[in-house]
């Protein structure tokens, strides 16, 4: 028998390969953070045994859920811009973040993030936000998967120390000071192309592409901002991106909300991805982006939950079900289908990323980051149809294991990186900040 480090066995495994393979009775093995293999439970226990063992009976087992857009620190700011447009949404955030954020702020808000996200079964997630080695170094903590890195937006910086110029050669310092790890690539963050000039756009392009970074940026997001640029530059955001020369497989955009059919189709020529964020798109009455038309065309798309202030939860599960249902509106319940949203969540998340080849399905030879949900509430039985219970029945309370790497950050419902009452009381201390800042 060969050992292994962990055997998850038992569970209806959803494999989210190519072909869409299920295993009833299946089982996972783990060694050092990968996969070693995945099949029958009863063939899996005959070859492998395994210092863990995660008893998976009654559970479906799926891979870990990638959030493609997010701002994790804004869990500081949950419920304290609500229902405004965009540009209100905005006004309110960058006069609360001026005031409150600093590393320490930033990591006792990410901590918290990372708690939540953990518990709706989310391995990864791309954070573009303020202070992001402080982000990083809590993701290390938990043992979480964090793509993060330098972010640029011509607003005052919270540090309100960094000039642009200078903030280009902390990036470039930042990049090449990085170790290639395993399911991890460098980012960096251009805010959008309202808040950063063309010339600017270009420079962070140019320094993404030195160091081979995956380069993200808000786009499109709604017709205030479409109209915004297009007074500005005479060019539409994604006509904009496109004509700098920016679209590419190593860019993702944020939203792309307001799209014409030529701008779809660049996104497409370029191989340029996109992160849906279906439930803050509707609650910032941005509109709902045009998936089916982006899938036509052969667009990547993941899935995003935006901050916890634009949508008020981490909960990529919860954008599953928005994104198999806001699209069947227009008349076609075949617009975005059970298994296509549920992709989005895995392995089309994981391509967006540029890490297709290392995450997003339960495979041999890829990261052992994978999802146990327990079927035993009533709401999820019978199980007909895997993907059909994941995206319109499931909740992220019915996750009951998360594991990262091949390590287990949840056990039956219990956090294991750090004790949760004391990471809810560090960002709870810091809320008391916010009551007296005007809005």
């Amino acid at each position: 028998m060969t050992a292994a480090d962990l055997l998850v066995h038992g569970g209806t495994v959803l494999t989210v390969d190519g072909a869409g393979t299920v295993v009833p009775d299946g089982a996972v093995a783990v060694r050092d953070g990968e996969i070693l293999a995945v099949g029958p439970a009863a063939d899996l226990r005959a070859r492998y045994t395994a210092a863990e063992e995660i008893d998976a009976s009654g559970c479906l087992v799926l891979p870990g859920l990638v959030n493609t857009h997010t701002h994790l620190a804004m869990t500081l700011l949950r419920g304290r811009a609500d229902d405004v447009t965009l540009q209100g949404f905005l006004e309110r955030v960058i006069h609360w973040e001026s005031r409150l954020l600093s590393p320490s702020t930033v990591a006792a808000a990410v901590r918290a993030a990372v708690a939540e996200s953990v518990r709706a079964g989310v391995t990864t997630a791309l954070d573009m936000y303020w202070f992001h080695e402080a982000a990083e170094r809590v993701a290390a903590e938990a043992g979480w998967r964090l793509l993060t890195g330098p972010t640029f937006m011509d607003v005052p910086d919270p540090a309100d120390s960094i000039a642009y110029a200078d903030r280009l050669e902390w990036a470039r310092r930042d990049l090449a000071g990085r170790t290639p790890r395993p399911g991890i690539r460098p980012a960096l963050f251009a805010h959008s192309a309202y808040t950063l000039s063309p010339a600017q756009l270009t420079d962070i392009a140019a320094l993404a592409r030195e160091f081979g970074a995956l380069l993200h940026i808000h786009a499109a997001e709604n017709a205030s901002e479409v109209a915004t640029v297009e007074e500005r530059y005479g060019k539409r955001p994604v006509e904009l991106l496109d004509s700098l020369g920016l679209l590419g497989p190593d860019l993702l955009l944020a939203h792309t909300v307001d799209l014409t059919d030529p701008e779809i189709a660049a996104l497409a020529r370029t191989g340029t991805s996109v992160a849906h964020c279906p439930v803050s798109n509707l609650k910032l009455g941005c509109g709902v982006a045009p998936v089916p038309r982006l899938l036509d065309a052969g667009v990547t798309v993941g899935l995003g939950t935006d901050g916890a202030v634009s949508s008020n939860t981490l909960d990529v599960l919860g954008a599953v079900r928005q994104a198999a249902l806001i699209h069947k509106a227009a008349g076609d319940p075949t617009a975005v289908g059970a298994e296509q949203a549920v992709r989005m969540a895995t392995i089309e998340g994981a391509r967006a990323l540029g890490l297709g080849d290392q995450l997003g399905s339960l495979e041999a030879g890829k990261r052992a980051d994978l999802v146990v949900l327990d079927l035993a509430a009533p709401h999820l039985r019978p199980l007909h149809d895997p993907w059909s219970t994941l995206a319109y029945a499931a909740h992220s309370s019915d996750v009951r294991d998360t594991v990262v790497d091949g390590r287990i950050l949840l056990q039956n419902r219990v956090l294991g990186p750090w004790n949760e009452a004391e990471v809810l009381a560090g960002l709870e201390a810091l809320t008391g900040t916010t009551e007296t800042a005007p809005v």
